[in-house]
């Protein structure tokens, strides 16, 4: 079925001198092949108007077309838009596990940290068994704070049974990182792990040298209790309350 999606009158694919705008431009533009349908939502993709982009990602989702995987992973990597990159993630799983996550995997190598974090992003949602061997320490302890939100996330996913300890260890080095923001994100990556695989490392860490560690690992202890307390400034109360407790 061709989708019924057109590109308003003005709007021309904007291709750029390099870097990942040129990229997109090559994933979507360098064959003799690409379909008429596809040119007008490849197009509708690289447009200003991001409504414009966001309908483009859902006529894709709507009808899959392998070929557009890659101009799908390039718009990803420099879409600007939160709702129009969650859009390009969702068309990404409507597409075979066999076409996406290899190319997915290979992104995570990617200079750009947008475009590691939304590949892990993505396959946070495939939820492909493959590519646990792919969420390496770099990435769980990747500087750039959304990259390693989006890992954390991914892992405790994908993760095998027989190795949620160890990531729970792993995790537990990044306790006292970052904003609220990321505590939180970090906080309940690690509750999600469960009680039993998280308790020893959490112990662990609120016996740390570091405040900031302890306070983050309470805090933790405390949303493990409590998962209504899994808001920002609800985090923010629960290191205070295990402040108050250590007094």
């Amino acid at each position: 079925m061709k989708s019924r999606f057109k590109i308003p009158e003005g709007h021309r694919l904007v291709v750029g001198q390099g870097g990942p705008l040129r990229r997109f431009s090559e994933h979507s533009m360098g064959t003799e092949h690409t379909k008429p349908v596809e040119t007008h939502l490849i197009s509708g993709l690289a447009a200003g108007d991001k409504t414009v982009r966001l309908r483009a990602a859902l006529a894709i989702g709507s009808n899959p077309e392998p070929g557009l995987v890659d101009t799908l992973i390039a718009r990803c990597a420099i879409e600007p838009d939160f709702y129009v990159r969650d859009t390009l993630t969702w068309a990404l799983t409507r597409h075979p596990a066999d076409i996406t996550v290899p190319k997915l995997l290979e992104e995570l190598n990617s200079e750009r940290a947008q475009a590691r974090s939304r590949a892990l992003h993505a396959l946070s949602k495939i939820k492909d068994a493959r590519a646990w061997p792919a969420i390496t320490r770099s990435l769980l302890r990747d500087p750039d704070d959304e990259v390693a939100r989006s890992a954390w996330r991914a892992a405790v996913v994908l993760a095998p049974d027989g190795q949620k300890k160890d990531l729970a260890e792993e995790l537990a080095t990044q306790l006292g990182r970052g904003d609220r923001a990321v505590q939180l994100s970090l906080s309940r990556a690690l509750v999600a792990l469960g009680e039993e695989v998280i308790l020893p490392a959490l112990k662990k860490a609120m016996a740390s040298s570091e405040l900031r560690v302890r306070m983050h690992a309470g805090a933790t202890e405390q949303l493990l209790r409590n998962p209504a307390l899994g808001s920002q400034p609800a985090i923010h109360e629960a290191k205070r309350i295990f402040a108050l407790g250590k007094q």
